[in-house]
């Protein structure tokens, strides 16, 4: 069974994505960017970005029957990765920090407006237990 979680972006009709899928326990959340419901960018630097973002993200875990609690996976895409990462670091830490999903993040050349310094996906998996980490 598949679920189309639609969100507030103006591409998202244009490009003909959902702003989340879930298909049985999975959940994939697409590259999320710091928009607020009426699709306008919030932010202008990247920490608050990407605040917003994670604002966002859980929003559509919601609407997928999920949590960030369940989010096993991050990506984060920075148009400058050299002077914004330590910020970006610290607002996925401040949700993330207990969770510790699996990250990447990497510099890329621009996002679809120039405005936007950061990007991040999620995918999550509901109904799954967490193994205790024995070297804690």
């Amino acid at each position: 069974m598949r679920q189309n979680i639609a969100g507030t972006s103006p591409y998202e009709p244009i490009v003909g994505y959902s702003r989340a899928v879930r298909v049985g326990p999975h959940i994939q959340v697409a590259g999320t960017t710091a928009t607020d419901a009426e699709g306008r960018l919030v932010g202008h630097d990247a920490y608050a970005q990407t605040v917003q973002i994670l604002h966002n993200l859980e929003v559509a875990l919601k609407q997928a029957g999920a949590s960030l609690e369940q989010v096993v996976r991050t990506r984060i895409y920075l148009v400058d990765i050299a002077h914004n990462w330590e910020a970006v670091g610290r607002a996925h830490g401040e949700v993330f920090r207990q969770i510790r999903p699996a990250c990447t993040m990497l510099e890329v050349s621009r996002l679809i407006d120039p405005q936007m310094l950061v990007e991040i996906e999620a995918d999550a998996v509901v109904d799954t237990e967490v193994i205790p980490n024995p070297n804690k």
